[in-house]
Formats: structure tokens, sequence, C-alpha cells
């Protein structure tokens, strides 16, 4: 895999995607064998939107390569409040880093603050647009739980502002996987996504209820209702709450399913799932940390060339 930057799952091509799994895998068997490789490399965070998982796990990352991170911290603490465009602070930060990492809420924003950098920028999740190291992980869980060929998944909740619904569904059209998408009609699935995943070739259905396809899932990937996308808090009341799971909605879910939720949640999945066979969503997160050290680990390239 060689690319300057990763801004979507879409320019990924299967080899590319099993390239990372696989070091990922290495890594999560002996960490040793990259532990320290990148010394004296700094990579920096631009965090314009708040997280928990994606930055820390970037920061452990970077840690664990044996480099360090620079954090350009809050908004409201940073030259951001004085008007300074995005342009402008991602080439001042450039001059300190040897890579970026980007997450900010308007779609379309990794690509732009691409064009004016020189060293590896990772989009970290560009408003309702992409989450590319998300889907990384999401298919390394996949990969290790319920395998990639012949997949069944089920992908439900808000597809219309999900950005990790969109990255994942770029990435499995290049497998062998039967994509169905569950939620109400307000939030489906965007039409040019659709399109998109058509002239893939792949294998996709929509639904607006779980049961009827509940019995046939290999995985079912639970998403919140993206509350902060809403332009209207009155649409968000209409739909909040609408899709839930509990253990009384599984009852007819193979003894083999897997559920994955990117996180937070709010109240899709009730706790008492969290105990069961079916929940794979905190090993899912604890993923986060191999598999972005694999992605890492091969943009900036080795420390030695």
């Amino acid at each position: 895999m060689r690319y300057d930057h990763l801004i979507t799952s879409k320019q990924l091509s299967r080899a590319d995607i099993e390239i990372v799994l696989d070091h990922a895998a290495e890594i999560d068997a002996d960490r040793s064998a990259v532990a320290g490789k990148h010394a004296d490399t700094l990579l920096g965070l631009l965090f314009f939107e708040p997280s928990t998982r994606t930055k820390l796990s970037f920061e452990t990352a970077m840690k664990r390569l044996g480099g360090d991170v620079i954090d350009m911290g809050a908004i409201d603490s940073s030259s951001v409040t004085k008007g300074e465009s995005l342009a402008d602070t991602i080439r001042v930060i450039e001059g300190y880093a040897d890579g970026l990492v980007l997450r900010h809420p308007k779609q379309g924003a990794a690509t732009m603050a691409s064009e004016f950098v020189d060293v590896p920028l990772v989009n970290a999740g560009d408003g309702a647009g992409h989450h590319p190291t998300q889907t990384m992980l999401d298919l390394y869980t996949i990969r290790e739980n319920a395998g990639l060929e012949d997949l069944t998944i089920g992908i439900m909740g808000d597809l219309k502002y999900g950005r990790t619904v969109h990255s994942l569904a770029y990435a499995l059209a290049k497998f062998d996987a039967q994509q169905h998408f569950i939620s109400p009609d307000s939030l489906a699935l965007p039409r040019e996504v659709v399109y998109d995943l058509h002239q893939e070739g792949s294998s996709i259905r929509e639904h607006d209820g779980l049961e009827e396809i509940l019995p046939s899932l290999d995985v079912l990937y639970v998403t919140r209702i993206q509350r902060e996308r809403f332009p209207d808090e009155n649409e968000y009341q209409k739909v909040a709450g609408e899709y839930q799971i509990g253990l009384d909605s599984l009852s007819s879910a193979s003894d083999d399913l897997t559920i994955m939720h990117p996180l937070p949640r709010v109240d899709e999945i009730a706790p008492e799932v969290d105990d069961t066979e079916y929940a794979a969503y905190f090993e899912q997160a604890h993923n986060g940390v191999p598999v972005r050290m694999a992605l890492l680990d091969l943009l900036l390239g080795d420390s030695d060339e």
C-alpha cells in the first residue's frame, strides 16, 4: 500500500485492505516487531470535533510505534477562534509534524486539507462523509469474528449521516458480502452511495425493519442516530430511539451472530447485551490500536529508508 494520504476507503483496493489487516494481525500477535520503529516521528492531531476512541487510539498507536504526538487541543484555545482558515492551520502544523490526523465537521474538509500538505494526512472523520480508519478496524473485527468471505451483514440505524456506514459499505463492496441496510426512510443510505454500490456490483437490499432478515445475518452493525448532524431538532426527535436492540429482539438470531457498534452508543444496544457472546463492540474499539499502528507504519514508511 503506497498512498500519500488516506482520505476515503474508496481509494483502497481489496489488496490494500488485506495488506493493512494482515499487518494489524501481525502487530496484534507481537507488538515488539514494530516497537520503536518510528522513533523521533511526530504525529499531529487536529480534532475540530469531539473524539474519544479515534483520538486516543491514534495517540496510543503512534507512541507504541516509538514516536510521539502533538495535539492542537480544543478549538476554543486555538487560533481557529481568531478566524484562521483550515488551510492555514494545516500548513502551520505540517511544519511541526511528520504526519497529520484530521477530524472536521465539514464533509470534504480532509480532501481540501490534503491539497495543502506534503506529509501524510489521515481523515479521522469529515462530517457525514468518510471515516476510513474506522472502516479498517471494522473490517479487522469482522474478519476475526465472522470472516469476510460469503458474509451477510446488516447495517442499521442512521445511514444518512453515519460516515462509518458510508466508508464500510464502500469497503465491503470489494468483498463477497451481502449488505442489508435497515433504517427509517428519513435516514436511508444516500442515493449516491446506493448508486455507487450498484456500480460496483455489490449485493445490497434496503429494509425498514430488522425482524425478517435477522436470522440470516452473520454480523449486525448498529449505529446511533447522529443528533448533531440534524438541521432540525424536531426531525431528530421523530426517529430517536426507533431502532433498539435488547435480548428479546435477538431471539431469532443465529448463535454465531456478531453485533458491532462504532460507539459511542446512546440507547441502540441495551447493556444486557454486553455480556453475551454476540457483543463485539468493545473488542472493536480495542482493535483501533493495532489497526492504526499498521496504517501509520505503512503510511509513514520505514524510518531507515
